[in-house]
């Protein structure tokens, strides 16, 4: 496997984690889609931006409820 294909794997595992933190890993995968096209139109730096990703950063902070979840790292 090459370095690209490891990190690329790496990525989509770590975004997988993202889902399973964020309790929607049984979600509709529409549902989700649709939510990451409304989050990729908010603006970089607005004050959506900053709210969502305070939000965000909390969660990474928080203890996981379930022990069995992967640990996703914040800045990976």
């Amino acid at each position: 496997m090459t370095a690209d294909r490891k990190k690329e794997a790496r990525d989509k595992f770590l975004l997988g984690g993202i889902v399973v933190k964020a309790g929607l890993s049984k979600a509709d995968r529409a549902f989700l889609l649709g939510g990451l096209i409304e989050l990729a139109r908010v603006i970089t730096g607005s004050e959506e931006h900053w709210r969502l990703r305070d939000i965000g950063k909390e969660v990474f902070r928080a203890p996981s409820l379930d022990p069995s979840s992967p640990r996703v790292e914040e800045n990976a």
